[in-house]
């Protein structure tokens, strides 16, 4: 026996529009997010999925991201869980800026660094090491245990919470998992055995 795990990073919120850094600051989506929410669920549906309990961040932007999924599933009463460990990984001093504008005030390298290594944190923010710090202990508590049991779960985060998780579930290096992208509204599929063995689909 199996259980199905989804993963999907939000659609387009209105700051990724406006190329700014987003973290933990809480804009809304986009036109075009909520059609790539609305695309990802007509592509559950296709795809004949049944979730059990949806995980989602304390950020509205994946929380409505899992909405309109759910909405699409023609489901209206599944158990939705909103955690804070699943928030994308703070920014920090870089909340806010214009990614342009952050490097003309601290360099192209520096900036790079920031956005891509997998253990320096940007000024007063996280690193992805650190996002995976709290993102794998709670998904282990958490979650695991309910795919353990054959619950089919959705999981709508962001692009950082979810590269710490297919980090864990590929089993991917920090070099490997710095250069992962994780496009907004694209389903990543897994199945987890009752071994916890992960098969990814």
């Amino acid at each position: 026996m199996t259980a199905s795990l989804v993963l999907i990073r939000h659609g387009q919120s209105e700051w990724n529009e406006k190329n700014l850094f987003t973290g933990w600051k809480d804009p809304g989506l986009t036109t075009k997010g909520v059609q790539e929410a609305e695309s990802a669920g007509i592509q559950l549906r296709a795809k004949g999925f049944k979730f059990d309990v949806m995980f989602t961040s304390d950020l509205q932007r994946a929380q409505r991201t899992g909405e309109i999924i759910l909405k699409e599933l023609g489901v209206s009463n599944l158990p939705v869980v909103k955690n804070q460990a699943l928030n994308e990984r703070d920014y920090g001093d870089l909340s806010g800026l214009n990614k342009d504008e952050a490097r003309e005030k601290w360099g192209d390298d520096q900036v790079h660094i920031w956005r891509r290594s997998f253990d320096t944190p940007p000024p007063g923010g996280e690193s992805l090491k650190n996002t995976a710090e709290r993102v794998l202990p709670y998904f282990k508590k958490e979650i695991l245990p309910q795919l353990l049991e054959g619950k089919n779960i959705l999981i709508a985060a962001h692009g950082n919470s979810l590269r710490s998780l297919v980090m864990e579930l590929d089993q991917l290096t920090k070099e490997q998992v710095v250069k992962l992208e994780i496009a907004t509204g694209d389903p990543i599929y897994y199945e987890i055995a009752s071994s916890g063995k992960v098969v990814k689909i």
